[in-house]
């Protein structure tokens, strides 16, 4: 499969015949029909239903076309913005991270966006990730990286990590034994713990687990403000339940934590890109999304996003080159 194989589908299908494709893009009826039995060959499943007043996808066929469309938009974009160059990309993009992403991505997108691309502007708002969905929905964002699956019709949606939820204390925190390298949830539950409020995801993602086990959670703070939650587990005023990668807010070194697995129970938090449709987004807009994407694997794959598995999606797609 190519791309001229897919240009030459999307055109069959939007004619509604092979006739009319074929003179729409200059090529003879018999080598239009040759590389569509081609296609369907590789595929391995009927793409289109003929009839005497033309063709339609079938139900396979409609998933490729609007995949193809947009593979094809991918590849013309990426194609624009390597005759024009990094020095010609320029503009305002707006991206939404929440603070633990931030902690994870934030200062190696910036860096990253300032050495390849000085003229793209970034505008990251950091938020919870409620706010950020309805900001999304409104149009105020060209990005955001959200932790559930959405129906948002006009926006894109791409699976990137699955973070792995860990009990967090401060290195010198007497409240589990130093020999212990995890615990039950019923163990992490009777810990003194500093959450964050019950309208955030993460918390709901907890009560959901701690509710299915029937326990109950020793709750000492509700903090929604990261920085302020891992400064009073620093503190040792309790522990907490989180990505790994709030362990890299406010902390002087990574031996300033203490981090415990939960046993028996598969706590995880999935990472979802959202952007507007292909069509809508800025050529900057573009090479944003990519290099962000080409970043977030990056990161996974040397280990400097602790705790963070890639899916397996975001690992085969290679970048487009630039």
């Amino acid at each position: 499969m190519d791309i001229r194989q897919l240009r030459y589908f999307v055109q069959i299908v939007e004619s509604g015949s092979l006739l009319k494709a074929s003179r729409q893009i200059f090529i003879a009826q018999p080598a239009l029909s040759q590389q569509l039995a081609k296609l369907e060959a590789e595929v391995g499943v009927s793409l289109l239903t003929r009839s005497a007043r033309g063709v339609v996808p079938t139900e396979n066929g409609h998933a490729l076309y609007h995949h193809a469309k947009f593979l094809i938009r991918q590849v013309d974009q990426s194609v624009l913005i390597a005759r024009q160059g990094p020095s010609a990309i320029a503009g305002m993009v707006s991206i939404g991270l929440a603070p633990t992403t931030v902690a994870a991505i934030g200062l190696e997108l910036v860096r990253h966006l300032r050495t390849k691309y000085p003229s793209v502007v970034l505008n990251v708002v950091e938020s919870l990730s409620g706010h950020l969905e309805q900001m999304l929905e409104l149009g105020r964002l060209d990005m955001a990286i959200l932790f559930k699956q959405l129906e948002l019709p006009r926006h894109a949606a791409e699976r990137l990590v699955d973070e792995t939820l860990v009990v967090v204390l401060a290195a010198d925190s007497t409240l589990v034994p130093t020999r212990r390298r995890s615990l039950s949830l019923a163990e992490a539950c009777r810990l003194p713990l500093i959450l964050p409020t019950g309208s955030h995801g993460l918390r709901r993602r907890i009560d959901i687990e701690t509710e299915r086990q029937n326990l109950r959670l020793n709750l000492v703070a509700e903090v929604d403000s990261l920085s302020l939650l891992m400064a009073s587990v620093r503190e040792g005023f309790g522990a907490t339940i989180q990505p790994m990668s709030a362990t890299l807010v406010g902390a002087r070194s990574p031996r300033d934590w203490r981090v415990l697995e939960i046993s028996n129970a598969n706590l995880t938090r999935r990472n979802y890109l959202y952007t507007l449709g292909t069509d809508r987004l800025s050529p900057a807009a573009v090479v944003v999304r990519d290099e962000l994407l080409q970043l977030v694997r990056t990161l996974v794959t040397s280990g400097r996003w602790p705790g963070a598995r890639a899916d397996p999606a975001l690992l085969a797609v290679r970048p487009p080159a630039t």
